[in-house]
C-alpha cells in the first residue's frame, strides 16, 4: 500500500473515530497529493518519495506557523498547528538523533574530503540527498557548520 492509499484509508478510520484533528489534517494532505498527481507531467501518479516530500513540507510549514503563533501570544492556534504536525509526522520515517546525524555527517565530510567552511556546499549537496527525510535541513546545515567551522 503506497502512502496515498494509506492516507485515504486513514481518513476513513478518522471519520469512524470522529477524530476531527486527524480528519482535517489527512484531508489536507490528500488535497496536496491530488494536486501533485494532477500536475502537468505527473501522469496521474504520485511516488512515495514525492508524497514524503509533500508531507515534510507541510510539517515544516506547520512548525513555522506554530512559532509565529507563539510569538504573537496565540497559544491556542499554535497548539492546533502542532496537533496537526503530530498527525503528519506519523507518516514520516523516524528522524535521526543528534548523535546519529553527527556520525553520518562526519562520514560524508570524510567522503567528500571537506576541510573547512568553504566546502560546505559540497557537503550539503551530498548530505541533503543521503539524509532526505531522516533529518531536517536546518539541523543538517547547523551541524555541518559546526563540524567544518
Amino acid at each position: 500500500m503506497d502512502l496515498f492509499e494509506k492516507v485515504s484509508e486513514d481518513i476513513k478510520t478518522a471519520m469512524k473515530a470522529k477524530d476531527k484533528v486527524a480528519l482535517e489534517t489527512l484531508r489536507n494532505i490528500k488535497k496536496f497529493f491530488l494536486e501533485a498527481k494532477t500536475a502537468p507531467g505527473a501522469n496521474d501518479t504520485l511516488t512515495d518519495e514525492a508524497a514524503l516530500k509533500i508531507i515534510q513540507k507541510l510539517v515544516k510549514q506547520g512548525k513555522d506557523a506554530a512559532e509565529i503563533y507563539v510569538a504573537q501570544n496565540r497559544q491556542d492556534l499554535a497548539e492546533d498547528e502542532l496537533a496537526q504536525v503530530k498527525v503528519m509526522e506519523t507518516y514520516l520515517p523516524q528522524q535521526m538523533s543528534a548523535e546519529e546525524l553527527e556520525k553520518a555527517l562526519k562520514e560524508i565530510i570524510a567522503e567528500v574530503g571537506a576541510k573547512d567552511a568553504k566546502d560546505m556546499g559540497k557537503v550539503m549537496g551530498v548530505a541533503s540527498k543521503k539524509l532526505a527525510g531522516l533529518a531536517e535541513g536546518r539541523a543538517i546545515s547547523s551541524k555541518v557548520k559546526e563540524l567544518l567551522g
